[in-house]
């Protein structure tokens, strides 16, 4: 039994890669991104301790779900020809 290939059909293995690389990119940029906001948001610019306090964590738990809400829904959005609003 054959397995499936990962590629879809009518796509060559230099569009896959290029796709895929291009995904990566994406990826890493929407995480720096989601690091750099969510940083600059949460924590105290005045480093007190080595490790970050509740409020912090807090604020970053918050902020990371929904930084990953609003890209979900924009991701649908997008997805189904609709623009963000």
């Amino acid at each position: 039994m054959a397995s499936p290939s990962p590629i879809p059909a009518g796509v060559t293995k230099e569009q896959a890669f290029s796709m895929a690389q291009t995904e990566m990119e994406y990826r890493v940029e929407l995480f720096n991104k989601l690091a750099q906001t969510c940083f600059n948001k949460c924590v105290d610019k005045r480093y007190k301790e080595a490790e970050l306090n509740m409020g912090e964590n807090s604020c970053i738990d918050r902020c990371v779900s929904k930084y990953w809400q609003v890209n979900g829904m924009v991701g649908q959005l997008l997805s189904a020809g609709k623009p963000p609003v």
